[in-house]
């Protein structure tokens, strides 16, 4: 909801605040005062085209700005702070100020929630937030995907059960559609990478490689291949440590021994030499040992020869082959096969999965069109009574001959919403033919057409905001009672702006806004014109509507006239 607005230096307009609040507000004043310059003024909040020739002679800028209250956590609310919006909030509720500025040049600025936007921004909001229907506005409910929505609003819980049941089968059934497409197409494809995933996992799996095995062997191979280095190394070490040849230069293992004795002789005599024995006989087993593993090792050494050393190369030479073909190494061939083996796991079940999707399409398919065709019912009673309805407010609206028709069709295929291509036609009279909204009629006639359908459809399908700018030209007397009375219904359920010439109208409004036109004779500003703009209260709304009447604010009669009509119109939107 629009709870203030403040216009400055737009059109005739040099500075303007409205306080604007729920229910009805209606803007009145004389021919050329500058009514449309609110409904201006909101287009460029609304993030119309901005037109240079609307800033007020000799202004820089023009500007328009208004707070708004909006639902937080909303779509709105949302699309703001992604923007970079302030929001203030208060009592679940979040304010939300809009800005547009529009320079003598032609450049255009805005503003969301004291943050600069892209002009598209205000377009995206305004979309959710206020309806302009006027002479020349683009109407919401021109499109055909506007059209079945609001149908099917209409249309109640039922009709967006079943919506809601066509749209998941729709979904699946695009899924497996898509699915099965995708296994024909790639059939080639898939065959020729099973064959080569095949051939890959039988090449390695023959091979039955281990993990770790390609740096087993490869350490194998570095020592087979220096074996007679290998075995003179143990052999001299260990007769360094121990000689098992009689009369051999001292080892080792007899000098630590015999190191070990002569500090056992004299352990008796002074501790220190008994500590130090310990160790050297320590020295001695360790050195025995070492030598016990030199002998064995120079044994094993013994037992393999050239042939041994001719496996591990050939070994090695087929596990190169795989390295070569699909990893770095073995460990990664193995990882790599495991993997390949899953997929080729996938790839043998296509045949079986091909046949299980057309199974389940053609459930889906059965399903899909059974909750079709409920929608298409269901579609097709609710534009009827819907048509119904809004004819009637037609009829109420001076436009007695006029029929709104609304056409449930078969479409060429199903889609995400149906089976159902949707469309709002007017018949102005009888005897011609219904033509699309927008099209065969004049913009007062089009305004209460659209008027009599957010009428109806005010309580399923609200927009927090409606704007009609000449909802009533070409009408009077009771027609206009009627147009009022209407607007007053509507406003029961959404805030409503309306710029109206006719008393009838005005009289139910709870919110009078009156433009009054000042025309400046100084020597300067000679002919200069501006425009005020003032919130009447109830007393002063008595001799605007007499002015509306009669042209005479202070005739009596146009008063009572005028007093009348209030009463009227209070006693009608109370009943």
């Amino acid at each position: 909801m629009i709870e203030e607005m403040r216009i400055r230096d737009l059109g005739v307009i040099s500075d303007a605040t409205l306080p604007l609040g729920p229910g009805l507000t209606v803007v009145t004043g004389e021919t050329g005062a500058g009514k449309t310059m609110v409904v201006t003024a909101l287009g460029l909040l609304l993030g119309a085209r901005s037109d240079a020739g609307s800033v007020r002679l000799g202004a820089k800028a023009a500007s328009a700005e208004a707070v708004l209250r909006i639902e937080t956590g909303g779509s709105v609310a949302q699309r703001a702070l992604e923007a970079g919006a302030e929001l203030t909030e208060r009592a679940g509720t979040a304010e939300l100020i809009l800005a547009r500025t529009v320079t003598a040049e032609g450049r255009s600025r805005a503003h969301v929630g004291g943050r600069a936007a892209p002009v598209g921004v205000l377009s995206e909001l305004g979309e959710q937030l206020v309806v302009v229907h006027g002479q020349s506005d683009q109407l919401r409910l021109r499109g055909t995907v506007a059209q079945r929505g609001a149908l099917d609003k209409y249309g109640g819980a039922e009709l967006a059960a079943r919506r809601e049941a066509y749209e998941a089968a729709f979904l699946r059934w695009k899924q497996a559609h898509t699915e099965r497409e995708q296994l024909h197409s790639d059939q080639r494809e898939r065959l020729r990478e099973a064959e080569s995933l095949a051939a890959a996992v039988d090449e390695i799996t023959a091979l039955e490689p281990l993990p770790g095995e390609d740096q087993a062997l490869k350490a194998e191979s570095m020592r087979l291949g220096n074996v007679e280095e290998l075995r003179t190394a143990a052999l001299t070490a260990h007769q360094s440590l121990i000689s098992e040849e009689i009369g051999a230069s001292a080892d080792a293992v007899s000098l630590v021994d015999e190191a070990k004795r002569q500090l056992e002789s004299v352990a008796q005599h002074d501790s220190a030499l008994g500590t130090l024995g310990s160790r050297v006989a320590e020295v001695g087993y360790l050195l025995a040992d070492i030598s016990s593993e030199l002998a064995a090792y120079a044994a094993t050494l013994d037992g393999e020869g050239p042939g041994r050393l001719d496996e591990v190369e050939s070994r090695r030479a087929a596990l190169s082959v795989l390295i070569r073909k699909y990893a770095p190494t073995i460990d990664e061939v193995l990882a790599w096969r495991d993997t390949a083996s899953m997929r080729l796991a996938v790839l043998e079940q296509d045949s079986t999965r091909a046949d299980a999707l057309d199974a389940e399409i053609a459930e889906l398919d059965s399903a899909l069109h059974e909750h079709a065709a409920a929608l298409t019912g269901l579609r097709t009673d609710a534009a009827r009574e819907l048509a119904a309805r809004v004819s009637a407010e037609l009829t109420a609206l001076a436009m007695p001959d006029a029929e709104l028709h609304i056409s449930v069709e078969p479409a060429e295929k199903l889609a995400a919403h149906g089976a159902d291509e949707v469309s709002f036609a007017l018949q102005p009279h009888p005897g011609s033919g219904p033509r699309p909204l927008g099209k065969g009629a004049s913009g007062g006639e089009l305004s209460r057409v659209m008027l009599a359908i957010e009428v109806v459809l005010a309580a399923v399908d609200p927009v927090p905001t409606f704007v009609f700018d000449e909802v009533d030209a070409g009408v009077g007397g009771k027609a206009a009672v009627e147009i009022g009375r209407r607007l007053a219904m509507l406003a029961d359920h959404v805030q409503v702006i309306v710029v109206t010439h006719l008393p009838q109208v005005a009289a139910f409004a709870q919110h009078h806004i009156r433009v009054t036109k000042n025309v400046s004779h100084g020597a300067e500003t000679d002919g200069f014109t501006t425009s005020d703009v003032e919130v009447l209260p109830e007393s002063e709304r008595v001799r605007e509507l007499a002015r509306m009447l009669a042209g005479q604010e202070d005739s009596a009669s146009a008063q009572a006239h005028a007093e009348e009509l209030l009463a009227d119109a209070a006693r009608t939107s109370s009943r």
